[in-house]
């Protein structure tokens, strides 16, 4: 994996930096200013007041990534996104008043997932980069002690693992959510900075072919693939149906109908 360590940057942040650092087994270094004498560190994971941010170093410049559900993008989302008119309200199946379980079995910074939260589901979010993962607990702690969204992520249930192993061992869900990181056109426009900087410290999700098979096997009624407008379907596997969007769609496998409520 990338070389990473923990840091922190204030004192009253050390206890909590040594208790990340211990839990995802991370070199912790101290000090924000100690990460000077590592130069083969290419990323530190710094608490910044309480907060979990990645520095990508090479970048100084470059925002710090953390996962906030209470402010910023969630926010806004979660206020003006358009509730169950949204395309990702559709591809998951919210009508007819159906609030399904969900895995999103690809959770990056749980964007997605916390969208579906916010409008009923329960969503099981899978994350199998420790980096990420740790992240994410971080923004979920933030947010359940905000009184904004506590509700929203109580429904959110995170789990450290390999998706392509955990799903055969899930009890059944009602959809699976899927997706992967984008095989990004080598003539498109620059990536946004954020993605390109996830993609330095995840790579490329190469086996995200092998999502679809025990995806489908676990959803009782479909899987929602979202891709790109120019990616080929997920393990060249033709969906049900599909929901087209300007850069993205999203693709359907359907198993069963969903229910009316």
């Amino acid at each position: 994996m990338t070389d990473i360590a923990v840091a922190y940057r204030h004192s009253s942040d050390a206890d909590y930096a040594k208790k990340i650092a211990s839990k995802w087994q991370f070199d912790y270094i101290g000090d924000i200013a100690a990460a000077n004498k590592h130069p083969d560190l290419d990323f530190v994971l710094q608490v910044n007041d309480q907060v979990l941010e990645l520095i990508k170093r090479d970048e100084p410049k470059l925002t710090p990534i953390k996962v906030d559900f209470v402010e910023g993008a969630s926010a806004h989302r979660r206020k003006f996104g358009g509730g169950r008119g949204q395309d990702i309200a559709k591809a998951v199946g919210l009508k007819h008043g159906f609030c399904p379980h969900v895995v999103d079995a690809t959770a990056g910074l749980g964007r997605d997932a916390f969208v579906l939260a916010s409008l009923g589901c329960q969503v099981t979010l899978i994350e199998r980069n420790p980096v990420v993962a740790a992240l994410l607990e971080d923004g979920l702690a933030r947010g359940a002690l905000s009184t904004e969204v506590a509700d929203i992520v109580e429904r959110m249930t995170l789990m450290h693992h390999s998706s392509i192993d955990e799903m055969s061992r899930l009890p059944e869900a009602d959809v699976v959510y899927l997706d992967p990181m984008y095989p990004h056109k080598e003539k498109s426009a620059q990536i946004k900075k954020e993605m390109r900087v996830f993609q330095t410290l995840v790579g490329k999700d190469d086996d995200a072919d092998q999502l679809l098979a025990p995806a489908r096997l676990l959803a009782k009624y479909r899987v929602a693939v979202k891709r790109p407008t120019y990616a080929e379907p997920l393990a060249d596997q033709k969906p049900s149906t599909v929901i087209k969007m300007k850069k993205n769609r999203f693709d359907i496998y359907v198993n069963q109908g969903i229910p009316k409520a």
